[in-house]
């Protein structure tokens, strides 16, 4: 139990869970117009609230407004006019065409059901988009949900949790609170679809508690994503998207540039590229920055603070400050890394710190991606088509972005999703 948000009973886990699949049944949350009502509600939940969801996203994360706007509130907004402009088309039958010669008199249909009562966990990093978008899809394909919402970013779950039951229908949407103990025992019970975001270590557990009941799961997790700068990139542009790509919600982010693979020769310039755009975004002092998000708990201070401090490899030429008590870590850049450097290049960093490896060939970079788990999400900087071809052909990684940095995310037309340890399952709860 935290001082700001009150965590659910057992009880009411189990009560929430055995009434969902009592409504399911009735056939009401797979209504077409009771659907498109709930998600006109979402819509107004957020777009009615968004003041007091960015005070929220402020006191968890001093997340910056126009980080909130583009990461946590717009997401939603768009999520749930797609589905509305949508819906119709989406749920309709399809009658396939039959490749059978046995069935040719027959009429084959498809038809999209809903999966039933379904599970999803958010995550703290972007606590109203990572919510309340798979929130959207799962209302959009007609299935009751309970919604567990991240402890780790309290002033804004305990916000969702207050709006939720005057804006949707609480008979088949239900939010549960808590920590490890809640959480572990949801997981206990059987659903007809989990959907988590978060760390690949808590994801296998998720996993394995699904694996008990058979039940079908979406992982959306992360991993060490990198930034591959070829000898022809771009030097400038390259700084300020690869920039964004690392310091955008002070790196935590699960599609977020981990660390940067650069040829030997462009290495000096980039850092000098890198600290003209942080100086100008943030000033000399991002302490001092509005712009400049925080760690969303001391502990996870502590935690990046030790993959620093423990390197056995590096030297830290532009940022390094950090000051625990008030969640801050400056934008930190490390060159000379070595890429089997144990501290800053065995774990995903998720935080302001960006390690540089140089290369001297596209042999050797694609060899040292290859040496690690497929990544969520892979940037390359380069201007010449033959090898953004090399690149694609010979790695491995669930999105790739040429010439920029988080925004294959933000296409809504392709799906996201991971390879392997990165995630299972493009995103979808229909």
């Amino acid at each position: 139990m935290s001082e700001i948000l009150s965590y659910s009973s057992f009880d009411t886990i189990q009560d929430s869970i055995d009434h969902l699949r009592q409504i399911f049944f009735t056939g009401k949350p797979r209504e077409i117009n009771f659907r498109k009502r709930q998600l006109e509600r979402l819509h107004a939940l957020v777009e009615e609230n968004e003041e007091k969801f960015y005070e929220a996203l402020r006191k968890d994360l001093n997340k910056p407004k126009t980080e909130a706007l583009s990461g946590d509130i717009a997401p939603v907004l768009d999520e749930c006019l797609y589905f509305l402009d949508n819906l119709n088309e989406l749920s309709k039958d399809k009658i396939t065409k039959s490749r059978s010669l046995s069935n040719k008199t027959d009429k084959a249909i498809v038809r999209r059901d809903p999966l039933g009562v379904v599970l999803i966990i958010g995550c703290w990093n972007y606590p109203v988009q990572l919510s309340l978008v798979p929130l959207a899809g799962a209302i959009a394909a007609g299935n009751c949900v309970i919604l567990k919402l991240s402890e780790v970013a309290p002033h804004t779950a305990a916000l969702i949790t207050e709006l939720f039951p005057k804006y949707l229908d609480p008979s088949c949407y239900r939010v549960i609170n808590g920590s490890v103990e809640e959480t572990t025992e949801i997981l206990k019970y059987s659903f007809d679809h989990i959907f988590y975001t978060g760390n690949g270590h808590v994801g296998k557990i998720v996993m394995e508690a699904a694996s008990k009941h058979l039940t079908p799961i979406t992982l959306e997790l992360g991993g060490k994503s990198p930034a591959i700068v070829t000898e022809d990139a771009d030097i400038q542009l390259t700084a300020n998207r690869i920039a964004f790509g690392k310091f955008y919600n002070a790196g935590q982010i699960c599609i977020g540039v981990d660390y940067v693979l650069i040829h030997r020769s462009r290495l000096e310039a980039f850092v000098e590229a890198m600290g003209r755009t942080l100086n100008k975004w943030y000033g000399s002092n991002p302490q001092a920055s509005k712009d400049y998000a925080r760690i969303v708990s001391e502990r996870h201070v502590d935690r990046i603070s030790a993959l620093l401090h423990n390197r056995t490899s590096g030297d830290v030429v532009i940022g390094g400050d950090i000051d625990k008590k008030e969640r801050y870590i400056a934008p930190t850049i490390v060159t000379n890394v070595r890429f089997d450097d144990p501290s800053l290049m065995t774990d995903e960093i998720f935080g302001p710190v960006l390690p540089i490896i140089t290369f001297n060939s596209l042999e050797e970079v694609i060899a040292l991606v290859n040496r690690k788990d497929p990544p969520l999400a892979l940037y390359l900087f380069t201007q010449k088509k033959k090898v953004q071809e090399q690149i694609l052909k010979n790695t491995r990684s669930g999105g790739v972005c040429v010439n920029d940095c988080l925004m294959h995310q933000a296409e809504y037309s392709i799906p996201f999703g991971g390879v392997g340890q990165s995630g299972m399952v493009m995103n979808a709860v229909s």
